[in-house]
């Protein structure tokens, strides 16, 4: 007989922390047990009971044209029958290297690594290797994985379970971490100012999608660019979120603003474990093995994952109406959610860029970090609950993203609004 997902979290808090591989899986920021997922087709996945949930959590953004896609699938069903990993280098490495240069604005070479995490960290030393500084600049809710060394104010689950900085973490190793405000050029500049010729890089989410959604002022990112380049700090783009998901050319094509290095995580690996790392060419060469900078991993570039990733660049360039399609759907829902809001008297704003979307439970505009954590997290909790009733999954912590994918259509959206506002009454 089957397990049910609470006797499958059960015999797991037994073995794994938590019961998880990953703190936000836990659902402890909504009070619930965990759903344990069984299979995902199209714009829905489905637990162990059977049941069907229309899914927003998109694995936390990289499947952008929908689950089980077809088009990966086959590609990733091919690779596999020529074995599952190498240790060594192969054409599909070359040619999804080739793909990205030619999409991404302000990039001239590729490193893959396995994570988003991995990327970020790897870009942090190259920035440190290349300049001769030690400090950075990160902005506080902003999340860029879990190095040591950017778990510092950070978003993501890491806020939604009360942790912003994380034990194990020496003091030593963050001192060089200095923490800017969203949004807040002053606070930059300030830190700039009184760390002069000390810092590396700033690095950004160029919209801070792990606080919920918050989306950059008119000015701000073009102003960070402007200010890297008065101090001599490089400006990196965490795109982990944003890079094509936004468009083909990330962030930078979207806002029109040019980063020295980008990151990019699992969108890239069509929903596998995959990161990379960009930027000029001058800069990428000071990466072992042409330069001092050393940076390594057994399974980068992973055979299969770049077939993965492949097939989903391959289809996006060629199929443009995607970004089309997924932003009107987006649209479309955060004006059905803000209607509902309205009709219901519900107290939520809902912030939208692009494809991603996210409600606060708050009357007032969320635009820096302050202003999202004024957001109620524990009618959030109930509104989770409510809309998971539903058959609508979310992600189960306030301060994270909702994705659409080209899998998702109009009767989707018009029936998540109606959820939406059967759970905002119930409220």
């Amino acid at each position: 007989m089957k397990k049910t997902s609470q006797e499958l979290f059960d015999a797991a808090v037994k073995v794994l922390p938590g019961g998880v591989n990953s703190p936000v899986r836990a659902f402890r920021a909504v009070n619930l047990a965990p759903r344990f997922i069984q299979r995902a087709d199209g714009a829905h996945i489905y637990d162990v009971e059977g049941n069907e949930y229309l899914d927003y959590v998109c694995s936390w953004g990289p499947m952008i044209l929908g689950h089980n896609h077809p088009v990966i699938r086959e590609a990733v069903e091919r690779a596999v029958v020529d074995g599952l990993s190498f240790g060594a280098p192969t054409a599909r490495e070359v040619e999804i290297a080739q793909r990205m240069v030619e999409l991404v604005p302000n990039i001239e070479m590729v490193r893959m690594v396995n994570s988003g995490t991995e990327a970020v960290m790897s870009a942090i030393r190259l920035a440190r290797g290349a300049t001769g500084r030690d400090k950075i600049i990160k902005f506080e809710g902003c999340y860029h994985g879990h190095s040591d060394c950017l778990l510092v104010g950070a978003g993501s689950s890491a806020l939604a379970g009360g942790h912003p900085t994380s034990a194990g973490v020496p003091q030593d190793v963050v001192r060089h971490t200095l923490t800017a405000q969203f949004n807040d050029l002053a606070s930059v500049e300030t830190l700039l100012q009184a760390n002069e010729n000390q810092v590396a890089c700033v690095i950004v989410e160029p919209v801070a999608a792990n606080m919920g959604v918050v989306g950059p002022k008119p000015g701000f990112l073009a102003g960070l660019r402007t200010l890297c380049d008065q101090y001599g700090a490089l400006l990196i783009f965490d795109e982990v979120i944003t890079g094509f998901r936004l468009g083909l050319g990330g962030a930078q094509a979207y806002f029109g603003v040019k980063a020295d290095i980008v990151t990019f995580g699992k969108i890239i690996g069509g929903g596998m474990p995959v990161g990379a790392y960009c930027a000029s060419r001058a800069l990428m060469e000071e990466v072992a093995p042409c330069g001092p900078v050393y940076q390594a991993g057994t399974l980068s570039g992973n055979p299969v994952a770049m077939a993965a990733g492949l097939a989903q660049l391959r289809y996006l360039k060629e199929h443009p109406e995607v970004y089309t399609h997924i932003d009107a759907l987006a649209t479309r829902l955060a004006e059905g959610m803000r209607k509902a809001a309205a009709e219901t008297g519900a107290p939520v704003t809902v912030n939208q860029i692009g494809s991603l979307l996210a409600p606060f439970f708050t009357p007032d505009a969320v635009s820096t970090f302050v202003d999202a954590k004024g957001s109620d997290v524990g009618k959030y909790a109930r509104y989770f609950a409510n809309m998971l009733e539903q058959g609508i999954y979310l992600a189960p912590a306030q301060f994270e993203a909702m994705f659409l994918s080209n899998a998702h259509t109009k009767e989707d959206v018009d029936r998540t609004i109606e959820a939406v506002r059967a759970s905002l009454a119930a409220l």
